[in-house]
C-alpha cells in the first residue's frame, strides 16, 4: 500500500521512529508545508537530498514524522517538535503545483518489539563508551543502561557526530539488529579520526 507524503527534504537531519526533531521553520515554502499538515494530518516526512542544492534527488528512505509540540509566531515562522512514527521508502516524486515537494511512498513495517541479544547489547555498550571517551563527552551511563534496545539504537543513531551519509546508511538498515552492528562499526571508524577531519555534526 503506498501514500502520498508531503517532505522536508534536509540534508543532514535525520529523523528515526520513536524520537523526536525540533525543528525551526522559516521559509515560506515550509511554511506553507507546515500549515498545510495542520488542516490534514499533521504529518512531514524528513527525507535527505542527495546533495546540499536545491531540487537535488532524494534518497530513498527517510521517516515520517507526526507535529507534536508547535509555537506559531506572529512572523509565520514555526518552532515545531516533529515526531518520528514510521520510516518510509521513496516510490516517485510527484508533479504538483504546491510549493512544497510530494512523493508517493511505501510506509516500511518495521518491527517495534525486535531486541538485541545479550552480547549485542554489551558489546553496543562497550563500544560506546569507548567512543563517548575517546571524543571527550560527558554520558550518564546509569539512564543509557534503563534504555530499551530501540530507545537506544535509533537514539544515538540519530544524535552521533557522523557525516550525512553514515546517517542515512543507518535509517537504511534493515532492522535494529543490522543498525547496531552498523553503528559500532561507524563508532569505530570515527573514534579512530585523529582530530584532523572535519565531521559533520547535528546539534
Amino acid at each position: 500500500m503506498t501514500t502520498r507524503l508531503s517532505i522536508f527534504p534536509l540534508h543532514g537531519a535525520v529523523l528515526f521512529p520513536g524520537l523526536q526533531l525540533p525543528l525551526h521553520i522559516f521559509e515560506p515554502r515550509y511554511r506553507a508545508l507546515v500549515g498545510d499538515a495542520l488542516v490534514r494530518d499533521r504529518r512531514i516526512a524528513m527525507i535527505q537530498p542527495q546533495r546540499p542544492v536545491e531540487g537535488a534527488p532524494l534518497f530513498t528512505v527517510g521517516c515520517v514524522g507526526r507535529i507534536g509540540e508547535i509555537e506559531a509566531m506572529d512572523d509565520g515562522r514555526y518552532n515545531l517538535i516533529l515526531e518520528g512514527q514510521s520510516r518510509f521508502r521513496l516510490i516517485r516524486e510527484l508533479d504538483v503545483a504546491t510549493a512544497f515537494r510530494q512523493v508517493e511512498a511505501e510506509l516500511i513495517e518495521d518491527d517495534e518489539n525486535e531486541v538485541l541479544s545479550y552480547a549485542q547489547r554489551g558489546g553496543f555498550e562497550e563500544e560506546a563508551r569507548k567512543f563517548a571517551d575517546r571524543q571527550g563527552y560527558s554520558v550518564d551511563w546509569d539512564s543509557v543502561e534503563r534504555l530499551d534496545d530501540q530507545s537506544l539504537i535509533n537514539g544515538v543513531s540519530q544524535i552521533a557526530p557522523f557525516d550525512p551519509a553514515s546517517k542515512q546508511a543507518l535509517l537504511e538498515a534493515e532492522n535494529l539488529s543490522a543498525r547496531c552492528e552498523l553503528l559500532v562499526q561507524l563508532m569505530q571508524f570515527f573514534g579512530r579520526s585523529d582530530g584532523g577531519e572535519e565531521i559533520m555534526t547535528l546539534q
